[in-house]
């Protein structure tokens, strides 16, 4: 089976045979960019991931091995390295929060480094942060830093270590990126404080893919510290500036020194899809001096890669968003859920959930529903009352939860693992009858809750007519009397707006098939690609 193409230009020829290569975070933004680099670099690739059904939906699963561990759990790493020449470690904490994810990936990559030694495995990569200027020091860079000590000394002698350091990285989905976009398209007036002063050097994320893959055909760069960045040094209003400019935006830039890193955290949890949990860590990050001091190393190991512009890699970003090829976002990995949970939760159900299930018939094809629920959230909105839907995010962020706004990847396709707004997509399969859809809450609740739709073809409907049961269940399971009192708090509004969606959903399926019929002329026609375009075609009738 050939091969995805890479996201960057592919690299030359790796030295000698293909390496078998492990690559660790393989669900989060790095990590999945990666591998169909590695792929197109000829080596052989194994994931490493907490769960296997997070990578249904990529393009290259077939084309990889899939290790089901979790670096938190020593015992599962080992059968993961067996018979592997390199690994990547690209595992961060950073969604568990201040004053968490730095014992976490210090645990983590201890539990890495041992397992790669006990293997054999003859190298590790990894990609960090620069190490900053000055005296002031963030928790989040320091836990940067001092994860790559955690692989050297982990993994000792006959291991070597090439260790990335990059400070912003720039590219679709990243959360740098997605701070500096969502800020500058959404505030007319943008008040800067302190920190969008600080020098930085921002770096295009195919340059950091390509040092990364380049890596294994260049010995030289085994037990390495190697500091990589843009052509540009620059700050974080720079930045704005830029990207404003880049969209044909005017935008207005207002210092304001006095804003603290805490303040500074919710004002980007208000207007961003970062949370205040992780934003906190991270804008003290940004409030260090992080540039490359040491430049000649990378360009002396690595002559070939010239790294681009910020503004050239902001128009990249911008182009994938356009063309709607966002192959993975910040939030992708199971890391960013702000509830830290290390595996993936499924379904269970006992005599402690309660489940609001509601049922309707439709003359639409299953897979005519199916598609149509899989624009849920994001852009389209919930499909009812959707101002009650916004509300209810800002509810979740006055209450210290991640709010409604991180939108999602794809406008009208899901994969497992993808987020909605303030949902994470937990099944999504449309192979099987009934076709299913569930998502599960990542805001407060009281509890734990989730949203489903089965769609299935009725066994009593008419030679040749297309029809569809959707059957609609909110499930919840509260957590002691505050969780009930939750429930039966919005049990009236639930009804309001339940009932409601599953009407929506059914309306726009129909007004899908008809589409469909009428285009081509035939009641059982194919169905055409459900564009974002048409979607919004058919929610304006």
């Amino acid at each position: 089976m050939s091969h995805p193409a890479a996201p960057t230009s592919p690299p030359p020829a790796p030295e000698a045979p293909s390496k078998r290569v492990l690559v660790s975070g393989a669900t989060g933004y790095i990590g999945g960019r990666l591998v169909p680099c590695l792929l197109a670099a000829g080596h052989d690739v194994r994931c490493f991931v907490r769960s296997s059904e997070r990578l249904d939906g990529q393009p290259w699963l077939e084309d990889v091995e899939v290790a089901q561990g979790n670096a938190l759990r020593a015992q599962t790493i080992p059968p993961a390295m067996e018979d592997i020449d390199a690994a990547y470690y690209l595992i961060h904490s950073l969604g568990a929060g201040k004053g968490q994810f730095a014992d976490r990936d210090r645990r983590a990559a201890t539990n890495f480094g041992r397992a790669a030694k006990e293997q054999g495995v003859g190298r590790l990569l990894y990609l960090g942060g620069i190490e900053p200027k000055g005296d002031r020091r963030s928790e989040h860079l320091e836990s940067r830093l001092e994860t790559g000590r955690c692989l050297r000394e982990s993994s000792g002698p006959g291991v070597d270590v090439t260790e990335f350091r990059a400070a912003v990285v720039i590219g679709s989905g990243s959360l740098s990126f997605e701070l500096i976009r969502n800020l500058t398209e959404r505030l007319p007036v943008m008040i800067c404080p302190r920190w969008t002063d600080t020098p930085t050097q921002p770096i295009a994320v195919r340059d950091v893919l390509s040092y990364l893959t380049a890596a294994l055909r260049v010995p030289e760069s085994r037990d390495e510290i190697i500091e990589v960045g843009g052509a540009d040094v620059t700050t974080y209003a720079d930045m704005f500036k830029t990207y404003a400019a880049v969209r044909g935006l005017r935008r207005l830039v207002i210092n304001v020194p006095l804003l603290t890193p805490t303040l500074s955290s919710h004002w980007v949890g208000l207007v961003t899809p970062v949370t205040n949990k992780v934003a906190r860590p991270l804008i003290e990050g940004l409030d260090n001096e992080v540039t490359v001091t040491d430049g000649g190393k990378a360009r002396d190991l690595f002559p070939e890669i010239e790294p681009i512009k910020m503004e050239a890699a902001m128009r990249l970003a911008l182009r994938r968003y356009a063309d709607r090829t966002v192959p993975t976002l910040w939030h992708s990995a199971l890391s960013s859920s702000p509830q830290g949970r290390e595996v993936v939760e499924e379904l269970e159900r006992t005599e402690g959930m309660i489940k609001e299930k509601r049922r309707r018939r439709v003359n639409a094809s299953p897979e005519a529903v199916f598609r149509m629920a899989q624009t849920l959230g994001g852009e389209t909105g919930w499909l009812y009352a959707n101002f009650l839907w916004v509300l209810r995010g800002y509810l979740d962020l006055l209450a210290g939860g991640i709010g409604y706004r991180k939108g999602r990847r794809h406008p009208t396709k899901l994969r497992k693992g993808d987020v909605v707004d303030f949902w994470r997509v937990e099944v999504v399969d449309g192979r099987m009858d009934p076709k299913t859809l569930r998502l599960r809450a990542e805001m407060k609740t009281g509890g734990r809750a989730w949203l489903q739709y089965e769609i299935s073809a009725p066994e009593d409907a008419p030679p040749g007519a297309e029809q569809a049961f959707i059957t609609q269940t909110a499930f919840f399971e509260p957590k002691g009397l505050f969780g009930l009192l939750y429930w039966y708090a919005l049990y009236v509004p639930h009804r309001f707006i339940f009932t409601g969606m599953i009407e929506e959903l059914g309306r726009r399926a129909e007004l899908f098939q008809r589409h469909a019929a009428r285009q081509n002329g035939s009641a059982d026609a194919p169905l055409p690609d459900l564009t974002p375009e048409l979607l919004a075609k058919l929610v304006e009738r």
